[in-house]
């Protein structure tokens, strides 16, 4: 990536960085209000959290996604959901002889988390595929991060039952989950997924992306109640701890749904224009939801990439992913309203070979 990034740069009207999704909007007053009047906080704050933010959480999953029945107590403010995801697998117990299940195509810290467990890590979509593979743990990633692909509530529910018929644990990173454009994502917790029962289940959300809050570092997990404790009570002696102004912000950020409303808004507008303007440009786009647009013209991703950088813009290579994103780039949503505008000038200036 280093060649195109140099070469991105040095684009007349400067480079636009579509390659990573960090927020670049402002963070919403409530939230920025709410850290400030948290930062009195002399003391340590609790693994387990505040009861305040857990209820935040239990209250919005269920006011905007239908989880209902999540007992607070079931809930663990985590330090962003990055960090979680990479210790689970040491978390649960898992070591060498042990098998992580991971999608086709991921994020790297899923694979990552398990090679530092010592266990063996198998990629795949199918649970056919994996035929009598004792699997200790299971990750969904729906909406996808880097496709946008999202798991239909039938496909959820087949693998909560496949799951429990062999004691494994499944994880399901949601933390894209507010952001919904063709199709929505459904939480694997919710009662027609999991039938009400939560055993083996974990959801993971984060609060990076919908309430831009990524350099605040607040996520959760929920889920079955006994895995849950465990995770505390082991984190408790890591000092894995949310500190109380973040979890005063967080808070804030659960019991408000218009900053979230707003900032879909902001990432629609962004999304239609990218996805017109490369379109035009030749690229198939896939993107039923998130904040990424996964596109191919049939090349190597790399040449892809480099085809974008003579342009003054930086994608990621789908190779990051997985074996399957080799003719694939990612371009992130995450860019100012005139970046976006100055992509789209880009590709139709100049969007065809």
């Amino acid at each position: 990536m280093l060649p195109a990034r140099r070469r991105a740069a040095e684009h007349p009207d400067g480079m636009v960085d579509l390659s990573i999704g960090t927020p670049v909007d402002r963070v919403p007053l409530p939230i920025r209000r709410a850290l400030a009047d948290g930062s009195e906080a002399p003391g340590y704050p609790t693994v387990h959290g505040t009861a305040a933010v857990r209820t935040a959480y239990t209250g919005w999953l269920e006011r905007a996604h239908g989880v209902s029945g999540l007992d607070p107590a079931d809930v663990m403010p985590t330090i962003g959901s990055k960090e979680f995801v990479a210790a689970l697998p040491t978390l649960l117990g898992l070591r060498s002889g042990d098998t992580v299940v991971i999608p086709e195509l991921a994020y790297p810290t899923y694979e990552i988390g398990a090679i530092m467990a010592g266990a063996t890590v198998l990629r795949s979509d199918s649970l056919t595929a994996l035929g009598p593979e004792r699997v200790a743990l299971l990750w969904l990633n729906s909406p996808s991060n880097p496709t946008g692909k999202v798991l239909p509530v039938e496909h959820l529910a087949k693998v909560v039952a496949w799951a429990r018929s062999r004691g494994t644990v499944v994880a399901s990173d949601e933390c894209y989950i507010d952001l919904g454009w063709e199709s929505t994502p459904v939480s694997i917790l919710h009662p027609e997924v999991s039938g009400g029962d939560h055993t083996g289940l974990l959801a993971v959300h984060s609060l990076s992306k919908r309430s831009n809050m990524a350099g605040y570092r607040a996520g959760f997990v929920s889920g079955d109640p006994t895995i849950v404790a465990s995770l505390v009570a082991a984190r408790r002696h890591l000092g894995a701890m949310v500190p109380a102004p973040v979890q005063a912000a967080a808070q804030a950020a659960l019991d408000d749904d218009a900053h979230v409303l707003a900032q879909r808004s902001r990432y629609g507008h962004r999304r239609e224009i990218l996805r017109e303007a490369l379109d035009r440009a030749g690229f198939q786009v896939a993107s039923e939801a998130g904040l990424y647009l996964w596109c191919t013209r049939g090349e190597p991703a790399m040449r892809t990439v480099d085809w974008f950088a003579e342009r003054g813009i930086l994608v990621g290579p789908g190779t990051v992913y997985g074996h399957a994103g080799m003719n694939h780039v990612r371009v992130a949503l995450t860019a100012p309203d005139d970046h976006v505008a100055a992509v789209a000038e880009r590709l139709e200036r100049r969007g065809r070979r």
